[in-house]
């Protein structure tokens, strides 16, 4: 390396040192590690355990912290208290959308996940209403996701107790509850398109938590310019949003306005309630991208949760005998569970909420952003400022949770053995960019569980001590290890 060139890069890194104190100073953000030019900190950051470093680095500089991902800065907040302030206390000015680039490039910031602003809120007000309109929350759709129970039921009983990878038939359910209410259809388990479907769904989550995709998001001129599985996430992507956009060209010939039968009826009819409207946020492309948010967001994580909450009731086989005796005194044998049945089931409902706190599944939430310069605690943050939460550090706090990395449904009951609800149970974040699909995710969750427990016994194939169940990735989400079991009718 000549003399030019290494006074060049002494230069550079001076006016980057330069530059960032002056903006400190400006802005008072808060205290972080100094970064390298262009790069920022991203070489301070395990990208397999991304939660891990914040830990680290929050005690360091405290509960909000600067990093550089890049050239711009970006605030994190660790703790409870930081993340409670943030996005409950000032849930307005923390409830933009941050850069999410490979999602960009997709959808160019249209649906329910990345938009912001107006477009954001009202295609937000509009998902959430509709989706109570057909019964999410409420008795219809709870019958919805019985029916589907049974269904489960019967594809587990066609494995006839042998060893099988529960992936699949795990994905099926949640994604056709889905499909009922966006398109009022659902699959048989066996049809290949939905085994496809899923497929590139599940392979999805595990592409966005890899440590490759950590770096393309943080610098995104390498998604245009160099292979990589990002480049199979936006194949698989298109392929997804094409087979929405079929299902919307289908209901526009059936479209009877009168009589909406799902939720792209819905959007359809609203877009012709608003076509002299320039403004409108009701446009062909972005129903596509909803519902295919609505799909992403509804099917894997609820899908991933049943699938790491079968392998930690193997890992603990105490845990399910409890809960087993338990949907035997409430509910036997002759009935299918009701969400009714979960208010005399604190320990199955503890159980439940135990598994979404110890597998956390979405670690660090999607990018915030400040709509509006702030002033949080002793610092001022520019509007636009990327936010980072780290959940982990909700679900994982040792004083609301004492031995936070043991798995005990004993954090959500109390000495009497009471269901115990705590504030620091987020595990689909929490504020204005709460997850639209809670209740869904929640009524799921206990209906398909309980339901599978009530007809079978889960039978490892090791011994439960040599159960591994450690994720494989920790990126964007924490994906179990695969493994087989057996399903035996009771």
């Amino acid at each position: 390396m000549d003399l030019t060139t290494v006074l060049l890069l002494g230069l550079s890194c001076l006016l980057f040192l330069s530059l960032r104190r002056r903006s400190n100073a400006k802005w008072r953000l808060p205290p972080g590690p100094t970064p390298l030019p262009i790069i920022g900190n991203i070489l301070q950051l395990d990208l397999k355990d991304i939660s891990k470093s914040f830990s680290n680095l929050s005690k360091v500089y405290g509960p909000v912290f600067t990093l550089y991902l890049g050239l711009k800065p970006t605030v994190v907040l660790h703790g409870y208290e930081a993340v409670k302030e943030a996005l409950i206390d000032l849930g307005e000015e923390f409830s933009g959308r941050g850069p999410f680039p490979l999602g960009e490039k997709i959808n160019k910031g249209l649906g329910l996940i990345l938009s912001n602003g107006n477009r954001w809120k009202e295609i937000r007000r509009f998902s959430i209403t509709t989706l109570r309109n057909f019964g999410v929350g409420k008795r219809s759709i709870e019958n919805r996701i019985q029916e589907e129970a049974c269904y489960l039921v019967e594809e587990l009983r066609k494995t006839n107790a042998s060893p099988c990878d529960p992936t699949s038939i795990l994905g099926c359910a949640p994604c056709n509850v889905i499909c009922s209410i966006i398109f009022q259809d659902r699959f048989e388990y066996t049809d290949k398109f939905f085994l496809k479907f899923l497929k590139l769904l599940n392979e999805g989550l595990s592409i966005l938590s890899s440590p490759w995709i950590q770096i393309c998001n943080n610098f995104p001129v390498l998604i245009d310019y160099l292979p990589g599985s990002h480049n199979k996430f936006i194949e698989d992507m298109h392929f997804i949003i094409n087979f929405i956009l079929e299902k919307v060209k289908e209901h526009q010939q059936s479209l009877d306005v009168n009589n909406p039968r799902d939720f792209i009826d819905c959007f359809l009819i609203k877009m012709e309630q608003e076509k002299h409207n320039q403004q409108s946020e009701y446009t062909l492309e972005i129903l596509t991208f909803t519902a295919a948010d609505l799909f992403s967001a509804g099917t894997e994580t609820t899908s991933t949760t049943l699938r790491y909450g079968l392998l930690l009731l193997l890992k603990h086989p105490e845990v399910t005998a409890k809960i087993r005796e338990e949907i035997e005194r409430v509910i036997g044998r002759d009935r299918s569970p009701c969400m009714q049945d979960r208010s005399r089931m604190p320990y199955t409902d503890a159980v439940i909420h135990e598994i979404q706190r110890y597998i956390d599944l979405i670690p660090i939430s999607m990018p915030h952003a400040v709509t509006c310069d702030v002033k949080f605690r002793n610092y001022f943050i520019p509007k636009g400022t990327n936010i980072l939460i780290s959940l982990t550090s909700v679900l994982h706090d040792e004083k609301e949770f004492p031995n936070p990395k043991i798995f005990d449904p004993g954090h959500f009951l109390d000495k009497n053995g009471n269901f115990k609800k705590s504030d620091y149970f987020m595990p689909f974040s929490t504020g204005k960019r709460l997850c639209v699909g809670e209740s869904l995710a929640r009524m799921e969750l206990f209906l398909f569980f309980t339901t599978i427990l009530q007809n079978f016994k889960l039978k490892p194939l090791v011994d439960p001590k040599d159960i591994n169940i450690t994720p494989v990735v920790n990126g964007f989400a924490s994906v179990p290890p695969e493994y087989q079991l057996c399903f035996t009718p009771i």
